[in-house]
């Protein structure tokens, strides 16, 4: 069986992403000036081990040599000769940014920033250069005993490396061990033993037959040899001994090339040259090649196992009507009919389950906002309390991806404009912390994420007046004409910011407006609600899935769209007596105490001449907060619809979302009901000279 290394490297990709997770959240969850927690530095030292070891088995030295360094302090911090402050944690998290850098690099095939990595390993020598005089414990041996690297008193450490034959199969490579072994910076000898190798016609090319007989200097660090050894020492059998030296190593031994991979015998450099260990040439078939954007997500046991005993329960199904197709009668109508049921239920399930495995928990958006909120609190001179709840609520992987960038922009508004500097909370009686809150629940057949600040609130009167400086309002527009609901909306306008100084955070009019494309680019909605000196909470809801929807199809002319079922509220038949017409020629109809704007669909796609609204349909719908009525033909059945994109495939056109085949084998378009409602109600708020949505 081949091994395939591109496999391989992206599981790993993948791991060292997980791993970096992990760095990043436990050491945001130091407390630097607390009591230590041994336990999560060891947990932040597996992590940079892990990467580290990993790195050097796929000859991504870069990744290896630097996160060896990171390793470095954290083994002193966990053995207690380090205290990891406040500014050695940021140093660390840099640290790892600068290693997700240096992944993306390896990935895509594409440079880094070289001056970047330097600069944090500077930092990080330094650190450990200052420790050392003081991490190190008071030795009761003798104080007099001459230093000499080559001394026989102390003799050499042996070690005998025996990889077990399928190491290979594990990714893991000796050479990468030897090469770090000459990275230790002291004189070393290194013999490969042959003596398990077969004859030619009897060898296996992916199993290991060769085992290497190690001599180290004396002065070496056991522990740190045993650290090499620790990545593989499961995977081979290993004895570390002292032996006496045989003569003295002449310190002006010409240099030793590093090992490489058909090299039987070699010689390092010795610790005062200190020269950069060379680095094999990496074979072609190994070079990390250009990243395939290749996505992926890992799926609990349980749900694969569900979706195997589904298809199993499919292939039963199959096999009776394909037995009831053989000499078909009428006798057998009713065994076909069941049969068809099963098969319908089957094809359900199946496709729950499915849906089901691309379901993920919103902590992977949430976890990246701990060290945003700290990073920004610090930039800000703010004191801020991040509060994450509902974490564990699942939606469509798509979704979660799209929807992070979205979530950065209002967290990072929320500690900007939102939260106040210490100094004015404590004047107006607040705790000197502010607080921002992300939370997640389910809703109906949606998600509701809500980002909360206990901040100053919405200025509406400023709001007001920047939109009507930036001509988004007539000058002539009061603000008791507004809604709260409608002045607060002005903020997603394009451009929008009331913000007194352009800096680094936000205040440069871009962000907002694009949050709300984004948001109703994936169906959703978001909406504002906001209270003077208590705070501002943004709610978002979302869909669970961009792959499938519960659709109403409509007849409009001769044509069957669908309207998202999540969107409709209900169905009436129009009685003209009801209907009004406004300002402008805007038609509305009279329901309840309220008045719903009508949009006649057959002329927005020129579909033809809608006619008298007497006896015609009216399907009410809701998106963003507002509420407007869809002029039909005709109500159809109601069913499942799979999404195709019309963008990626067409084009993209004006309120329509995307397309579906439905079961005769025709086209049908779906409606973007949200798309719809902006744009019909920003042409009435132009008529109207203000913005009604």
């Amino acid at each position: 069986m081949a091994l395939d290394m591109d496999q391989l490297r992206r599981i790993f990709y993948e791991e060292c992403r997980e791993n970096l997770e992990i760095l990043e959240r436990e050491l945001l969850a130091l407390d630097p000036d607390g009591e230590v927690d041994l336990e999560i530095i060891n947990t932040i030292f597996r992590a940079a081990h892990s990467i580290k070891g990993g790195g050097a088995t796929f000859n991504l030295n870069e990744i290896s040599q630097f996160t060896h360094v990171m390793e470095t302090l954290l083994d002193e911090a966990r053995e207690g000769k380090r205290r990891l402050d406040a500014d050695t944690i940021d140093l660390l998290l840099k640290g790892g940014d600068c290693i997700n850098s240096m992944l993306v690099a390896y990935e895509t095939d594409s440079d880094f920033d070289h001056g970047l990595r330097d600069a944090l390993t500077e930092k990080l020598n330094q650190l450990l250069e200052g420790n050392a005089g003081e991490s190190e414990p008071a030795s009761s041996a003798n104080t007099e005993e001459p230093e000499d690297s080559g001394s026989d008193s102390e003799g050499d450490w042996l070690v005998h490396f025996i990889p077990h034959r399928d190491m290979f199969f594990s990714g893991n490579d000796p050479v990468r061990i030897l090469r770090e072994v000459f990275g230790l910076g002291v004189h070393c000898d290194i013999e490969c033993i042959t003596d398990a190798l077969p004859t030619l016609s009897e060898l296996e090319p992916e199993m290991c037959y060769l085992s290497w007989r190690i001599t180290i200097d004396g002065h070496a660090d056991r522990a740190l040899i045993e650290e090499i050894f620790e990545w593989v020492e499961d995977e081979c059998d290993l004895h570390i001994s002292k032996v006496e030296n045989e003569k003295t190593t002449s310190k002006t031994e010409p240099e030793a090339a590093a090992p490489t991979e058909d090299a039987s015998k070699a010689s390092a450099p010795t610790s005062q040259d200190k020269p950069v260990p060379a680095t094999p040439k990496v074979p072609s078939k190994q070079t990390p090649s250009k990243a395939d954007a290749v996505s992926s997500i890992r799926v609990e046991i349980d749900k694969v196992d569900n979706l195997i005993n589904l298809v199993g329960e499919l292939v039963i199904t199959q096999s009776m009507l394909t037995e009831l197709s053989q000499n078909f009668s009428e006798s057998k109508l009713e065994r076909l009919q069941a049969g068809l049921d099963q098969l319908l239920q089957n094809t359900k399930e199946l496709q729950e389950s499915v849906l089901n495995i691309r379901m993920l928990p919103i902590s992977f958006a949430f976890n990246r906002f701990p060290r945003l909120i700290r990073d920004l609190s610090s930039q800000l001179g703010k004191t801020v309390e991040l509060v994450i709840e509902g974490e564990h609520t699942e939606l469509d992987k798509t979704v979660l991806e799209r929807i992070t960038d979205p979530l950065v922009h209002l967290v990072r508004n929320a500690v900007d404009h939102g939260l106040e500097s210490p100094d004015t909370r404590i004047e107006k009686g607040k705790c000197e912390t502010g607080r921002v809150s992300l939370t997640a629940f389910h809703q109906g057949g949606s998600i509701v994420i809500e980002v909360r600040d206990d901040g100053a609130g919405l200025n509406k009167e400023k709001v007001w007046k920047k939109a009507i400086e930036k001509g988004l309002l007539h000058h002539e527009t009061a603000l008791d004409d507004l809604s709260d609901h409608q002045v607060y909306n002005l903020i997603f306008a394009p451009g929008f910011s009331t913000a007194e100084q352009v800096s680094d955070v936000s205040g440069r009019g871009v962000g907002m407006d694009v949050v709300k494309r984004n948001i109703e680019d994936l169906g959703g909605h978001i909406e504002v609600d906001s209270e003077p000196n208590v705070g501002s909470v943004f709610r978002i809801s979302l869909p669970l899935t961009l792959a499938i929807l519960d659709g109403q199809l409509v007849k409009l002319a001769d044509q069957v769209f669908v309207v998202p079922l999540i969107s409709i509220i209900e169905s009436i038949q129009i009685e003209s007596e009801r209907v009004i017409v406004a300002t402008g020629g805007v038609e509305l109809y009279r329901l309840r105490d309220e008045n719903i704007p009508i949009l006649r669909l057959k002329e927005e796609f020129s579909l033809g001449e809608t006619g008298a609204l007497d006896k015609q349909l009216l399907c009410l719908v809701e998106a963003g907060g507002n509420r407007i009525g869809l002029l039909l033909d005709e109500m159809l059945g109601q069913q499942q619809v799979v999404i195709k994109s019309l963008e990626s495939n067409y084009t993209r056109v004006n309120g329509i979302s995307g397309a579906t085949i439905l079961g005769d084998g025709s086209v049908s378009l779906i409606l973007d009901v949200q798309g719809l409602m902006t744009g019909f109600l920003s042409r009435v708020g132009e008529t109207n000279s203000h913005i009604a949505a």
